[in-house]
């Protein structure tokens, strides 16, 4: 059987991680474009040659020619400027719009049949864009997003409890931005209510930290953003689709009368196989969760609307 062909577009730090960990799980041959000559070759060529001691029996390749990606199955996209410390994740979107259009039109061009995740910033926005230009079918473009909030509160959660993050199960709702719903209520440590095992105030912390969690990286960093966490967080996606398996995770997908939000991309549970979006999960949510959905809904309307504004 043929291998599964991945293509990464964007050769920076979370484009290299996604191509790595990809690779360490073999999910499929990997193609990895930029369009800075010689970047992209030395990169793969790097991960090339520790394939004898990583397990990866995948090859991966890089290139600066777009043609390359013809036949991916999956295509990720992290081409886009990263944050520096001070801004927010809306305030690339002038120009990322210019980074990811082209890289839209590409994928249209030379991987129609393609599933893509979409990892740029400001996320919701840029999937969006991504669909509008390519044109295909809705369940095929989707935003990398709610998997990594989750995993950022379940680290928070399991790093003041000392338990392993394995056990803490949790979901985070919304637009990937400072507006991002994580739901408390729903939060379980191994079947045990985290608001039986952390006090209010401690776990409104951890809810106002997992919000900030990219703008804390960003500061720390001071010459760039978070690259494994968004890259892990991306791939295991990747992983859900190419296997068919069939996970229920939350990302930004494509909503019309689901959660009430009318035809946005935004951050809900949703189940990823090999057609990619295979179903929208809706969960109950009360008065003050809805109330935190729709202010994060707001804030990702008036970035698509602002988009559209400059005639994407």
């Amino acid at each position: 059987m043929a291998r599964k062909k991945i293509a990464v577009i964007g050769g920076g730090n979370v484009g290299q991680t996604c191509a790595h960990v990809a690779a360490v799980k073999n999910l499929g041959d990997v193609v990895i474009t930029d369009i800075v000559e010689g970047m992209p070759q030395g990169k793969a060529l790097d991960l090339m040659e520790c394939r004898s001691f990583s397990g990866i029996d995948v090859d991966i390749m890089g290139t600066t020619k777009y043609d390359d990606i013809a036949g991916s199955d999956l295509v990720i996209v992290t081409a886009g400027m990263a944050r520096k410390p001070g801004m927010t994740r809306e305030d690339l979107l002038d120009a990322n719009i210019k980074i990811v259009k082209p890289v839209a039109e590409a994928i249209k061009k030379f991987a129609p049949n393609s599933i893509v995740l979409v990892v740029s910033n400001p996320l919701d926005s840029m999937v969006y864009l991504t669909a509008s230009v390519t044109g295909f079918p809705k369940n095929r473009v989707i935003g990398s997003a709610g998997v990594l909030d989750s995993a950022r509160f379940a680290c928070f959660i399991a790093m003041e409890l000392k338990v392993s993050p394995r056990d803490v199960q949790t979901l985070v709702l919304g637009g990937h931005g400072d507006d991002m719903v994580p739901l408390v209520r729903r939060t379980q440590v191994n079947g045990v209510p985290v608001e039986n095992l952390i006090p209010k105030d401690r776990l409104a912390a951890m809810v106002d930290r997992t919000r900030k969690a990219g703008g804390e990286i960003v500061a720390l960093l001071k010459t760039g953003s978070a690259y494994f966490s968004p890259g892990s967080a991306t791939v295991t996606m990747a992983e859900a689709i190419l296997n068919d398996q069939r996970r229920v995770m939350p990302c930004s997908v494509w909503c019309e009368k689901e959660y009430g939000v009318g035809g946005y991309f935004m951050g809900v549970p949703a189940v990823l196989g090999a057609t990619g979006v295979q179903k929208v999960v809706e969960i109950d949510l009360n008065a003050e969760e809805k109330a935190a959905f729709q202010k994060s809904l707001d804030s990702v309307k008036k970035t698509v609307q602002e988009m559209k504004g400059k005639g994407f």
